[in-house]
């Protein structure tokens, strides 16, 4: 228990996390179909929905998406004319945007008069980083029109204004073609530049065969991931395709996240009568179950005719049994064709199930994996790092994968099976040994690898779930040792049949699996033998390591159009100085069951192990001072 108090201790003094803070809707199902029609999801500044006969379901979607609103802090420069001509400047605070436009808080009642009576209006205000989602901050100067206002029992002066020109638009005319060029350009100059880096070790290949061989497997790797990446488009949503689908939701120690992870599971664009979700708690050691109960009953309190009673179950485990346990459970209790496992700690885009499930349209289809961007992007610069990495790894390298049908990690956050085929491969799965020792951890690229050996798994780029990652480097260690055993051992089993699916998919799975595991020992060779021994500055490695990072940068600039693009260089530092020796580590303690982000059973044998070792060194000194 001393552990146990430690560890939350521990958990306490991290950064607190910088999330988005969507204005909140007063019902809290506010995106499942009404078949009562006694609300409407049409939004109130009249967009169009699909009752609209000149739009379709993307439309409607991305029309909804236009229109959420976020709550903000701003100082807002209001200039407007009045009747007479004259031009007045004041100062409101802003506190809750959209790109359709802004609630603003006036100082007296008499501006909102004169705003009210004014002929034209212009709008002056900076939408801060984490404030909209990613490509949104930017200054703005937009001419906006009264939609509403109103004086508050405080006397408080509100005015909401509708932008005359959206924020989508404003950011596309004057940042969007510039960034869209100016990334192009690059993307293209760093692509050239690295062919010909390439050609020259084809020319030098003599000199050092092993050398430049690596370098050519490493550079044909990436380009071919960004290309077949680029190429790669979603599945279009077809509204007459909605498969039963049931949400399961493992928990073990999430008791900060769970009731929202809970709420976007529920609250999705998709039939009732399709739609539930189960939640198993792994025997936590917090008050996580406490929360799920909370939430559960919230629901069925203020969304009960919506089914949530039917729709919406939980179940606690009596010991914990690890995160596959908890998974199989949820599995066997599901009443629906596919099954959706979701982390503790992810959220859903409201159309996200409603996107995921369109590749299952392909009877060979065994499992797909939506995309996970990061929540807390802009807590640190570690969080900025991770956001532009996730993205990279999800939009490129999953992309590229998804091109030949053979995605080889459905992603824990958001990933759909057929239950079937969990269902036949459940036993497998959870008794899984490697050397002799028990799997606990990489249960998602464990999962896939069952599911890829007979059939096909995709990635949709439109369903969209975002994750809290570690806004500590402790934590984030951890985490990316967890992550790097289980790969080395996943890949290695995917390995011994890959082979037998199409050429160019196994071709780049060995070309992947190569590069990262030597590495290490390319990087110690290039940065510390050649200096040393032939006393030669490793200038072509350094150039070539940063073309790498500008291509993984620039390509998040493309997409996203973020300042977060610039972190993307910084991760690439950090992956070369840090996390690549984690690599050699992961050979040599593979077997090892611990997580060390969350105080598992095997985290608190661990951890009592370390303690009593401590003890017994200070036991030995002080018997040596007496």
């Amino acid at each position: 228990m001393e552990l146990l108090k430690q560890w939350k201790i521990k958990r306490e003094v991290e950064t607190e996390d910088i999330l988005l803070a969507p204005l909140k809707d007063r019902r809290l199902l506010s995106d499942v179909p009404d078949k009562e029609a006694l609300r409407t999801n049409i939004d109130r500044r009249g967009k169009k929905t699909l009752e609209n006969e000149d739009t379709n379901m993307q439309a409607y979607i991305q029309s909804k998406q236009l229109g959420v609103r976020y709550q903000v802090n701003y100082a807002v420069e209001l200039t407007y004319i009045q009747k007479n001509g004259n031009k007045v400047k004041i100062e409101g605070i802003g506190e809750d945007i959209s790109t359709t436009g802004i609630l603003i808080k006036l100082k007296e009642k008499q501006q909102l008069l004169e705003i009210n009576e004014a002929k034209k209006i212009i709008l002056r205000f900076e939408i801060l980083p984490g404030t909209m989602p990613e490509g949104y901050e930017m200054k703005v100067q937009v001419p906006a029109i009264v939609a509403r206002s109103w004086i508050a029992e405080d006397a408080s002066c509100y005015c909401a204004f509708e932008f005359l020109t959206t924020l989508a638009q404003y950011a596309s005319r004057k940042k969007g073609r510039v960034v869209l060029l100016m990334s192009s350009l690059l993307l293209l100059f760093i692509t050239v530049f690295i062919l010909l880096m390439r050609a020259e070790s084809i020319l030098y290949f003599k000199f050092n065969k092993y050398l430049y061989l690596y370098s050519i497997i490493a550079a044909t790797f990436l380009l071919s991931r960004y290309l077949f990446g680029a190429l790669y488009k979603p599945m279009e949503i077809n509204t007459e395709f909605t498969p039963g689908v049931t949400i399961i939701i493992p928990c073990f120690n999430e008791e900060k996240w769970i009731e929202r992870t809970i709420n976007s599971c529920m609250n999705q664009d998709y039939p009732i009568d399709k739609l539930e979700v189960i939640v198993v708690d792994d025997c936590s050691n917090d008050n996580s179950v406490e929360a799920i109960k909370v939430a559960v009953e919230k629901l069925h309190k203020q969304a009960g005719r919506f089914k949530t009673e039917e729709r919406l179950r939980y179940a606690v485990q009596e010991e914990n049994g690890g995160k596959r346990e908890a998974l199989a459970r949820g599995a066997l209790m599901a009443k629906h064709e596919l099954v959706v496992f979701v982390d503790s700690d992810s959220f859903l885009d409201p159309y996200a199930i409603r996107n995921l499930v369109q590749p299952f349209q392909d009877p060979k289809m065994g499992g797909v994996s939506g995309r996970t961007d990061v929540a807390n992007t802009y807590t640190n610069a570690l969080t900025k790092m991770q956001s532009v990495r996730y993205y990279i790894a999800f939009r490129i390298m999953k992309s590229a994968e998804a091109y030949f049908d053979a995605v080889t990690c459905l992603s824990g956050p958001l990933s759909c099976y057929r239950k079937d085929l969990v269902l036949l491969n459940m036993k497998d799965w959870l008794n899984q040994k490697f050397l002799g020792q028990k799997a606990t951890f990489g249960d998602d690229r464990s999962l896939t690898n069952f599911i890829l050996k007979k059939y096909r798994t995709s990635y949709q780029d439109s369903a969209v779930c975002y994750t809290i990652v570690p806004n500590s480097y402790k934590t984030f260690l951890k985490q990316q040792m967890r992550w790097k055993r289980s790969w080395l051992r996943e890949s290695i089993i995917a390995g011994s049949f890959i082979w037998k699916k199409e050429p160019f998919t196994s071709l780049f799975f060995y070309m992947g699996l190569v590069v990262p595991i030597a590495a290490p020992v390319v990087v110690l060779y290039n940065l510390i033998y050649v200096p040393v021994m032939h006393r030669v500055f490793p200038t072509t490695f350094l150039v070539g390591l940063l073309m790498m990072s500008l291509l993984m940068s620039f390509t998040q600039l493309f997409y996203r159009k973020s300042t977060t693009w610039l972190f993307g260089m910084l991760f690439c530092i950090y992956y070369e100085a840090v996390l690549l020796w984690q690599m050699p580590v992961a050979w040599v303690t593979f077997w090892k069951s611990t997580w060390g982000t969350r105080m598992t059973p095997e985290d608190l044998k661990e951890e009592k192990r370390k303690a009593e070792k401590r003890d017994e060194v200070l036991q030995k000194q002080a018997k040596k001072k007496r």
